[in-house]
């Protein structure tokens, strides 16, 4: 019989549906936000605890699941839960922070006689609605273990890569493949747009050969719609990688994929477009009129 308590922290686009397949598991004890009020509404509907500060809730659950916005908020909750945690207590973050970030972190909840596990997720909010995420996790393979269940509520695929730091290195990657991809998709699609293709014939045979990919399956239609709203906050990813450029200008690795991506959401951002997904790059490549 499975005796998990979880946690969940952080109830936004991606938390709040991972939240639920937890529930549905019977897994889920408590939740928590930093709004408070989204706190108490979910809990209500999921019936289950909302307590007040994260040290509370950390006295009710043995292993807590984060998902929040950056490095900063990861070192503060966790340093909140560290106050409650009982020896044992393993915290899995879901969050896109530095690898160092992750360290820290496994140190303050291993001078708690807890543990850390970082495991950033991919899949985006479709993943998430559908319990179908890619989780990459960093940590002690035992604690992997001891969280698997609560992972497998919500992930499809779930792989150690190694100590605590390796999840967000293979994220950090991972956030390159999909800056890249976004770049030719949306290039690609602008040049189809200005040649008159039409959409329902030029998707699905693009598709269906070499050049079929997740993102244009999931965006191509969309962003030819110019609806913006559908996914991942390009905002999001412009934070995720000046910390990826951090860490290739210390590899000594090219950068000319992350460099011409943190510029353009950059542009985006300035122009008022932080909010939207991350197709919205089409704006920038479309013909300047």
């Amino acid at each position: 019989m499975n005796t998990i308590r979880a946690g969940f922290i952080g109830l936004g686009a991606m938390g709040r549906p991972m939240a639920g397949h937890l529930a549905r598991a019977g897994l889920l004890a408590a939740v928590g936000n930093r709004s408070a009020a989204k706190a108490t509404e979910l809990a209500q509907e999921l019936g289950v605890a909302a307590p007040a500060s994260y040290a509370e809730l950390a006295a009710q659950c043995d292993v807590i699941a984060l998902c929040v916005t950056g490095d900063d908020d990861v070192l503060a909750v966790t340093r909140q839960i560290a106050q409650g945690a009982a020896p044992g207590t393993i915290v899995v973050d879901h969050s896109t922070v530095s690898s160092p970030t992750a360290q820290e972190a496994a140190l303050i909840m291993r001078a708690a006689g807890g543990d850390f596990l970082d495991a950033p997720v991919s899949g985006g909010v479709e993943g998430a609605k559908n319990g179908k995420l890619s989780i990459m996790v960093g940590g002690d393979a035992a604690a992997l273990e001891r969280a698997r269940p609560v992972l497998e509520a919500y992930g499809a695929r779930i792989s150690h890569m190694g100590d605590v730091g390796a999840g967000q290195n293979t994220k950090a990657v991972n956030q390159v493949l999909i800056a890249g991809i976004a770049h030719a998709v949306t290039e690609g699609l602008a040049l189809a747009e200005a040649l008159g293709l039409d959409p329902a014939t030029l998707l699905p045979t693009l598709g269906a050969g070499a050049a079929g990919n997740w993102f244009l399956d999931k965006r191509g239609a969309t962003l030819l719609r110019n609806e913006f709203s559908v996914g991942f906050k390009l905002g999001l990813l412009h934070k995720d990688l000046l910390i990826v450029q951090g860490l290739a200008r210390n590899a000594g690795t090219d950068r000319t994929v992350i460099d011409r991506s943190i510029a353009d959401y950059a542009e985006l951002m300035r122009q008022g477009y932080a909010d939207d997904d991350i197709s919205a790059l089409i704006r920038l490549k479309r013909p300047r009129v």
